[in-house]
């Protein structure tokens, strides 16, 4: 695998679908194998793990951990069942506080998790658990499979957007909006463009090599390198 990614010339592993920490024993061999030859490493996970497993992945060399957020608390009773919500917020606040990179992940869907009450809840504890520097993206949902609720409004999208940015967060952002001005990286203090994406393309990079905004100098906590 990790040949595999020098090959193409990947700057790191991500471990997905379905759920990567039923690979963690997998993870804990390849990952030191990634990091001698200078790639990150990456989980996309529903969060679920316990603590201890969390920091065996960081010391195995774990750099970044995306997490998704299905809603509040009423949700996960709904739909995922026995299911402690505040634990996936805590282990977000631990991956944070041990340095990883955190990431969360909102898939709005139309009357599941789209009312103002739930946007409310994952802002306000996006703040109360990471800070207003860690990401926060409210994602688009298309009906698939056996599931037929509405493809989530634009509108909707953009107003989790926007309250999020006046509640604190820096950087929000709204996915499977394709060219959608959300997409892109703001800096937060001139507000300059410092990185435009077009879907899982970046167009336009405006960050000198120490992560700066090269308009005003600030500081933008992006991580991994960017292979134009």
């Amino acid at each position: 695998m990790v040949d595999m990614a020098l090959k193409y010339g990947d700057s790191g592993l991500c471990v997905s679908f379905q759920e990567p920490t039923l690979l963690f024993e997998y993870c804990l061999e390849v990952f030191p194998l990634a990091k001698e030859k200078g790639l990150f490493n990456c989980f996309v996970s529903n969060g679920y793990q316990t603590q201890e497993a969390l920091k065996m992945l960081a010391l195995a060399g774990l750099d970044g951990l995306k997490i998704d957020m299905k809603g509040d608390k009423e949700v996960y009773d709904k739909y995922c069942r026995d299911v402690d919500v505040d634990k996936i917020w805590k282990n977000a606040q631990f991956a944070r506080k041990m340095g990883l990179h955190v990431e969360i992940v909102n898939l709005l869907i139309t009357d599941v998790n789209d009312d103002e009450d739930c946007i409310d809840y994952i802002i306000n504890n996006q703040l109360k658990y990471l800070d207003k520097e860690a990401p926060l993206h409210f994602t688009r949902y298309h009906p698939s499979y056996e599931f037929h609720n509405p493809a989530t409004k634009i509108e909707k999208l953009e107003m989790a957007y926007e309250k999020a940015k006046k509640e604190g967060v820096l950087y929000p952002y709204l996915g499977n909006v394709l060219g959608h001005e959300y997409e892109n990286t703001y800096c937060p203090k001139c507000k300059e463009t410092v990185i435009k994406r077009y879907g899982h393309s970046v167009t336009k990079y405006q960050l000198t090599e120490d992560k700066k905004c090269k308009k005003c100098g600030s500081e933008i906590p992006i991580v991994g390198a960017y292979r134009g």
